[in-house]
């Protein structure tokens, strides 16, 4: 696997993880992906579940710019790892 897919993989597990931190904000993204939560433990570490939790992200802005700050990252690496994920 090359070192870009890596790199998104971990930022986005790493955003999921943010974005599972909170009841309401979680509640959102199953609602908006149609995941069942056993589906997404089951599929956590799947580019296309990692690449559907960043464009949740990018879809609210305060959330996208929240989740950057709390990975101390600027928002672009956010959004250029979902475009990382959606071509592998």
């Amino acid at each position: 696997m090359a070192s870009a897919e890596t790199n998104a993989e971990a930022l986005a597990l790493q955003a999921l993880v943010w974005t599972l931190g909170d009841e309401s904000r979680a509640r959102r993204l199953l609602d908006l992906t149609g995941l069942e939560p056993s589906d997404l433990r089951a599929r956590a570490g799947d580019a296309v579940v990692l690449a559907a939790t960043l464009s949740f992200l990018e879809s609210y802005e305060p959330d996208l710019v929240a989740c950057a700050e709390a990975l101390e990252i600027s928002p672009e690496q956010l959004v250029a790892a979902r475009a990382i994920l959606e071509r592998a």
